[in-house]
């Protein structure tokens, strides 16, 4: 498929791996910036491609058919969206095609799978969540070392594709089986389920030099079962901050100069339990949670604008970058809230563009649209996920205040006249943000 617009842009082209929600939002961006956007994804009604200036329904795997493509287009540059399995392939095609690239080789065996990361933290001394691996030749029986309940996960997929805890060997067994399936290598990791503080840090690396750029709280619930807890919210900065700063950050940073990353992003999440952190689920791209709209908001530079100039220049950001960058949010509290759905057809969206106006709110993400339907099969996973609404506020009270208001102000029904809302996060405790 392809598709032309009749505007006239730039004319410097660039493509763009991957077509979700997420990647539209970075297509737009590039658009804004008047350049010439061809999206690639196998999905041809993938919503990247809505305003594209061309599309191709390629997989992103197709290293070789891309680069021939980008060859017989004349492209200029070639950028990774808002997927973990695709900057592999990204960093390979930029390296056919003699472009510049942030996905190094050590950066993409460390950051772009599962086991990947396990191994560079063992081997760097990172502590990460007790676990092994299980593959397609193993027998499917529970570690020795570990306990239940445990967290099933494919080693190369994301979003909460695949994952589920897991409480016996029954359902061990039949867990390992499907995350199994959603594995391009054929590999699960088995790990200790952890219940705790859940964190999240942001990294932007420029010239070799690793910055702290953002770092916030995860809201998950857990009222679907032992699918995999599904982010419903995240508080910055983290509580948890000052403690990660003094304790983890300079192993990171000698951890990040080892593996020579030059530029990029890095999204790292962490479980706090009693003063220990345990590494898990890196992303060396654009996130889903979407903090650089935050940190463009508040500390003045866009990660995403970044980045596609970055794919034609081989430069990151401007030179007052470790000025402007600030991870403490210049004393702003910020929050996501994101609503997610029960399995249904929407009927009727009520509250949404009145919530968009609000002057507290910097961006709202929706996802879906009245007539649409979310399946079972995505219960579990970010699939599920309605919109992502960016909150920033001067105090925790006020963050608490517009999220109570949103609440009575959102309604979502089903063609039955139920309520499709999941759930929404609690109360912030005020005093553990002081």
């Amino acid at each position: 498929m392809i598709k032309k617009t009749n505007k006239v842009l730039l004319m410097k082209k660039l493509i763009i791996l991957g077509g979700n929600p997420e990647t539209a939002i970075l297509v737009d961006i590039a658009i804004s910036m008047g350049i010439y956007t061809i999206v690639i994804d196998p999905n041809p009604d993938a919503p990247a491609k809505k305003n594209a200036s061309e599309t191709y329904d390629i997989d992103g795997f197709e290293v070789d058919k891309i680069v021939q493509l980008a060859k017989d287009l004349k492209v200029d540059a070639v950028l990774v969206g808002v997927a973990d399995i695709l900057v592999k392939p990204y960093g390979e095609i930029c390296a056919k095609l003699n472009m510049p690239t942030y996905a190094n080789k050590e950066a993409i065996e460390a950051f772009c799978s599962k086991d990947g990361f396990k191994k560079y933290c063992e081997k760097y001394n990172i502590q990460d969540i007790p676990g092994t691996y299980l593959d397609t030749n193993s027998s499917i029986e529970k570690p020795a070392n570990i306990d239940y309940p445990l967290m099933i996960k494919p080693v190369d997929n994301g979003g909460g594709v695949g994952m589920k805890i897991c409480r016996d060997d029954k359902d061990f067994k039949e867990s390992v089986k499907t995350a199994l399936n959603f594995s391009k290598k054929g590999v699960v990791l088995v790990e200790k389920y952890m219940e705790c503080d859940d964190m999240a840090v942001y990294y932007t690396f420029r010239n070799g030099t690793p910055y702290l750029s953002a770092t916030y709280d995860r809201i998950t619930t857990k009222i679907q079962g032992d699918f995999s807890p599904v982010g419903i919210g995240a508080i910055y900065p983290s509580k948890n901050t000052d403690l990660f700063v003094e304790k983890i950050h300079p192993k990171l940073s000698d951890f990040f100069k080892k593996l020579n990353i030059q530029n990029g992003i890095l999204n790292l999440q962490f479980f706090v339990e009693n003063g220990t952190f345990y590494a898990y689920d890196p992303g060396f791209r654009l996130q889903g949670e979407a903090p650089h709209i935050h940190l463009a908001h508040i500390n003045g530079f866009d990660h995403r604008k970044m980045l596609i100039n970055f794919a034609f220049t081989g430069v990151l950001g401007e030179d007052d970058f470790p000025e402007k960058n600030d991870f403490k949010f210049k004393g702003k509290k910020a929050c996501t809230i994101w609503v997610l759905l029960k399995e249904g057809t929407i009927d009727t969206i009520e509250g949404l563009s009145e919530i968009k106006e609000d002057k507290n709110v910097i961006f709202v993400l929706d996802r879906f649209k009245e007539g649409d339907s979310v399946k079972k099969e995505w219960l579990g996973t970010e699939r599920q996920v309605f919109s992502r609404m960016y909150v920033v506020a001067d105090s925790i009270d006020e963050l608490n205040s517009k999220m109570s208001e949103f609440k009575d102000k959102l309604v979502i029904k089903d063609t039955s006249g139920n309520d499709m809302i999941l759930t929404w996060p609690e109360t912030i405790k005020a005093e553990n943000y002081l």
